[in-house]
This record gives C-alpha cells, structure tokens and sequence, in this order.
C-alpha cells in the first residue's frame, strides 16, 4: 500500500461527516500521476509554500508600509498566522487540516504591494476592476511556474477565491461561501488572525493604546491580544460543534463584536490621517508605475515580470505590479523617475 493510501485511509477513519477527504477531491485543473507519499492537498500545500509569490509576501505591507521595525506583521506574516489560528480550530472540529492549511498559505498571494492602498488603485486604473482574490487565483492558475500555474485541487481554489469579506457580513444566508467547511474556516481564521495582530500593531506603534479599544469590546472579548484569540478560537469551535457542523460560524454576539472590533480598526488604524498619508504617496508611486509601463510595456520584461495576459496590455501591466513588493515597486520608482548619479566610464 502507497504511503498516501495510509494517509487517505486515516482520514476516512479520523475526519467528521463533514471534512472533505483528500480521496473525495474534484481534482486537479490538469489531470496528472497522482503522489505516492503526499495526498492531493499536501501536494497543493507544499507548492504554495515553494512558489516565488509566496516568498514576495514577505516584503508586502499588511497595514503599515514597509516598517523599520523587526516585530511588525507582513503579508507573509499574517499569512501564517491565519494559517496556525485554522489548524488548531480544524484539528478540534476533525476538518482535513492540510486542505485548511493550503487555503490559508495561498489566500493572499494575489496581493499587490502596499496592501489595500495598492488594491484600490488598480481597482480604479483597470476597466474591469482588480480584487485580490481573483488575482490570487489568477496566481496559481496561471502566473506561477512560467505560465503554467500550480495546478491546484478545485477546492483550494474554491477556498482562496471565496476567503475575502471586505467589511462586509461575517455571517448571513445571501454570502457565497467556499464550498466545503474548511474554506469557510480559513474565511474566519482569516479575519480573527487581522483584528488582533493588526491591533497588537497598532499599538506597538503608538498609534493607538490598549485602553482606547472601546470598553464594552475589551469586556467582551478580552483585555488583551491572547484574551482575545482566545475568546474567538474557543467560540468558533464550541459554535461550529454546537451547530452539528452544518457550517463554521462564530455565535451572533461573538460575531458581532468581532465585526464592531473590524469597524473600529477601519476608523482609528486603517484609515488614521498618519497612515493614510503614507498610502497616498505609495498609491502615486503605484499610479505613476501603471502610466509608465501601459505606455512602455515591452520593458515590463527587461524589468524582471511576465506577460501571460493574452495580449491584453492592462492585465500584463496588472500583473507585474501587483506581483511587486513594496521595496522593488519604491526602488523601480526612484530609478525610473529620480535623476540618478552620472557614473564615470
């Protein structure tokens, strides 16, 4: 029996009604030979984890731009972190924890540099809009591996392209929600993991003080960063259970606060005057990069991207500066737009 045939079989005996088995997968975009060691979404996590989009998260802003600071979250950080929150939440309700984790370590591989700030200015130069989900999956079915993609299983992609709320509902009968339950756990872990570390650090930074966080979100969730994971991992598990695991959902009152803990976040971090300046300079950077290379797009290659667009030049130049990290996307603007040193011959 084949090291993956045991794996498959100890799912079948471990996993609840409800987890999706590696065995049960709607397979691949491209059919191929099948792992002998690894399931289907061990295969998927492990080239996430290997590909050049995953490493440049690393170098991506998750709130504040390009920090001097050792300690502060990247997009490759928070990346982790959810992926950690849902594998402790899909070991306790028996899910397929290497179908949660593949979720979570492709989810935001579609981010362009600068976090938000840089989402909404592609948003508003593309004709068709830009989001980052449908990049991120643009990412593994077709950006990756020279244009030939990742190949991934259909439900890792269903999860990556069905993860994001915006500031929308947590909860509610009109969302599309990923098809199997551990998408929906990575769409949850994903904003438990961004309300408490981008509240950690925020205050790290002195934008704001633990106190500030209103009273009645402190007493209901917790005094401080672990009080608070806690209070939402542990209600998350004891809800999901409580509910026969028809879904994963937090209960109405932990929800609510965790969407009011969102809200103000969005008020007092995301869009406070200090950080907001920084974003309206980076979005220039971002803006005057579009012009350049829509007018220049043969040079999008001799500057290190890519074009797999079909010949359409807005997605070519989309692509390549939503695959920059912040430092090569401020380091490309200086040597494009800046007088640079005469050098001696």
């Amino acid at each position: 029996m084949l090291i993956r045939q045991v794996i498959e079989a100890t799912e079948k005996k471990l996993l609840c009604a409800g987890a999706c088995r590696s065995y049960e997968s709607a397979g691949r975009q491209y059919d191929e030979e099948p792992c002998p060691i690894r399931t289907i979404f061990q295969v998927d996590r492990d080239r996430i984890l290997h590909c050049k989009a995953f490493r440049r998260l690393k170098y991506k802003t998750q709130v504040f731009l390009a920090p001097e600071g050792d300690h502060y979250r990247t997009r490759l950080t928070h990346t982790l972190e959810v992926s950690q929150v849902a594998r402790t939440m899909a070991r306790a309700l028996q899910l397929n924890e290497d179908l949660t984790e593949a979720i979570a370590l492709g989810h935001d591989l579609g981010h362009t540099p600068f976090g938000h700030a840089g989402e909404r200015v592609l948003a508003e130069l593309l004709p068709e809009g830009f989001h980052h989900v449908n990049q991120s999956l643009r990412v593994v079915e077709v950006l990756e591996k020279d244009g030939r993609g990742l190949n991934l299983s259909q439900e890792v992609r269903d999860g990556i392209l069905h993860h994001s709320k915006g500031r929308g509902a947590l909860h509610g009968s009109n969302l599309v929600l990923p098809a199997t339950l551990e998408g929906q756990l990575v769409r949850l872990s994903d904003v438990i993991a961004y309300v408490n570390h981008d509240l950690d650090d925020a205050i790290r930074g002195g934008l704001i003080r633990n106190e500030d966080v209103p009273p009645l979100l402190r007493q209901a969730l917790g005094e401080n960063h672990s009080q608070r994971l806690n209070t939402m991992v542990k209600d998350l598990i004891e809800t999901t259970l409580h509910s026969g695991l028809d879904s994963v959902q937090l209960s109405p009152v932990v929800a609510e606060n965790v969407a009011d803990l969102r809200d103000w976040l969005y008020q007092h971090v995301y869009q406070a005057e200090q950080v907001e300046d920084e974003f309206r300079k980076a979005s220039r950077v971002l803006k005057e990069l579009f012009l350049y290379f829509m007018a220049k797009p043969e040079e999008i290659v001799a500057y290190g991207g890519s074009c797999y667009a079909d010949g359409v030049k807005e997605v070519a130049v989309a692509d390549f500066l939503a695959g920059m990290t912040d430092r090569y996307a401020m380091n490309l603007y200086q040597k494009l737009f800046f007088p640079q040193p005469w050098k001696s011959l």
